[in-house]
């Protein structure tokens, strides 16, 4: 049995105009929010750029420091911190998110085959019994068959789905590099700060060794009768105290060895760094004008894609308001004999449309239209604030750089004068001009200045560190990403001059 085509033809004529319809999509479409941006930022007056000045972040800018085992632990961040693995398992599902949308693009076929067993009733002298006793009322059908269904994007649902979708596998994307950013800078950070307690702890031991020349310097004077009982035991009070002080650098650099060992995807118990100075020297880091932050700083990114998709969202409510068309068709074969199945004349099929509206939802679709706007307007807020907030933190570390720059001058001058202090106390004690609480201050004030000398340089190690987290690293939003293929462009109609 033939299909009767002049029937089918035009519902082949309502299918193509289905598709071209499919080419409007309601809600507005996506425009950038304007955000305030300075023209330059406030503390880069004076700011030394790089040289060459055409320098950019680019990559593994850890490499600006100069340190091969931070080198090497920072390509452990990239292929064993779990924290990144976590986000790339996010971003593969927002992938996927995003072929499922595409799929509805499509029509769904299915397959079926079934085998059917069943009784029918039998009147006899007007009373109704059961067949089941004569195996002539028992019936067994057999059935193949194929279905397709298809739902017409007459508004744009389906396209604002992807859209969204897509946006948010985007944002994703930025969010995994935000992490990554965020995982290398903070690996920094404690590679650097373990780094100064090295350094601290080697001064410690030198000033240790110093406090023992000098408590053995008074127990002979107090022997030879010059010095008295008291600066014996000044001395080895002192002594005491930095021992204890150096015994607790041990603490705060266990920590930080764990928590880089957390950094690197390894157990604690299976990593280990071996004490070194601090050495890494603050490099020059070219800044960027503030409009660049958009665009470099992932997390401004993710902030931007979200707002994308959720403007994509308020379509999506608004095609709620408007008919479906849906298409579906199914041809196959049925009969109550195995053997002659697939035969012409047990050949069935069908094929049509249909058109369903929601008439009455008690203001459901009112409520999630104005959910998505409202959802829209957080978005934006939360994409300004952001936007904000990454100026901000541009400004704290130029500002931090600027001014520890400042202090470890003032800094290493305060340290040459405690020196040559101690050097001055120590000779005065020697010829008797002195007691040895002067010594004592003397050193005392040498070793505060040189751990000061340590902090500060950590602290511009940090700021540094923090200055190129805040200008997005190496990452930039034009990077290629597979989320941009493929996406259908979004078609200008009358609808889209909806308000929201």
């Amino acid at each position: 049995m033939q299909p009767h085509w002049h029937r089918v033809r035009p519902l082949a004529a309502a299918a193509a105009s289905a598709l071209l319809l499919g080419a409007c999509a309601v809600g507005p479409d996506y425009v950038r929010p304007e955000v305030a941006q300075p023209a330059a930022f406030k503390e880069a007056n004076g700011w030394k750029t790089a040289q060459p000045n055409d320098a950019a972040l680019r990559g593994n800018w850890w490499e600006f420091y100069g340190d091969p085992l931070l080198n090497s632990l920072q390509e452990q961040v990239n292929t064993s911190n779990l924290s990144l693995a976590q986000a790339e398992a996010a971003y593969r599902q927002a992938l996927a998110l995003v072929q499922s949308a595409r799929s509805e693009y499509f029509p769904t076929v299915t397959g079926e085959f079934d085998v059917t067993r069943s009784s029918s009733a039998t009147v006899r002298n007007n009373q109704v019994t059961s067949a089941t006793t004569s195996s002539r009322g028992v019936r067994t059908n057999y059935g193949v068959s194929l279905g397709a269904s298809w739902e017409a994007d007459l508004w744009g649902r389906v396209r604002r789905t992807v859209e969204a979708n897509a946006n948010n596998a985007q944002a994703s994307a930025a969010d995994l590099e935000n992490t990554r950013l965020s995982m290398h800078a903070q690996l920094a950070q404690n590679y650097f700060q373990l780094r100064a307690l090295d350094s601290q702890k080697a001064l410690l031991d030198r000033t240790l060794a110093d406090y023992e020349r000098s408590l053995q310097l008074t127990q002979n004077q107090y022997a030879a009768g010059i010095a008295a009982r008291a600066d014996v035991i000044r001395a080895q009070t002192q002594l005491k105290n930095t021992q204890t002080q150096a015994l607790d650098i041990g603490v705060q650099r266990a920590q930080l060895e764990h928590a880089i060992a957390l950094l690197v995807g390894k157990a604690p118990a299976e990593f280990d760094i071996a004490p070194a100075p601090l050495t890494a020297s603050v490099p020059d880091i070219p800044l960027t004008v503030p409009s660049a932050l958009l665009e470099r700083r992932p997390d401004i990114a993710a902030a931007e894609r979200r707002l994308a998709a959720a403007n994509a969202e308020i379509g999506i409510a608004k095609s709620a308001w408007f008919p479906s068309l849906g298409l579906s068709a199914n041809v196959g074969y049925q009969n109550d004999s195995m053997s002659h199945l697939l035969t012409l004349p047990n050949r069935f099929w069908s094929i049509g449309p249909t058109l369903a509206q929601t008439l009455l939802d008690f203001g459901a679709r009112q409520a999630q239209t104005d959910q998505a706007v409202a959802a829209y307007d957080e978005n934006v807020a939360l994409y300004r604030q952001t936007v904000l907030t990454g100026f901000q933190e541009v400004e704290d570390n130029l500002a931090a750089l600027r001014i520890l720059e400042q202090e470890a001058q003032t800094q290493g001058e305060g340290v040459q004068l405690a020196r040559k202090s101690v050097e001055i106390a120590t000779n005065q004690y020697k010829s008797g001009l002195v007691s040895y609480l002067d010594v004592i201050t003397a050193q005392t004030t040498a070793l505060d200045s040189e751990i000061s000398a340590v902090n500060i340089l950590n602290r511009r190690l940090a700021a540094s560190v923090l200055l190129i987290k805040a200008l997005g690293g190496g990452w930039h939003a034009d990077t290629p990403n597979e989320t941009n293929q493929s996406v259908p462009p979004t078609s200008q109609s009358a609808a889209d001059t909806t308000s929201r």
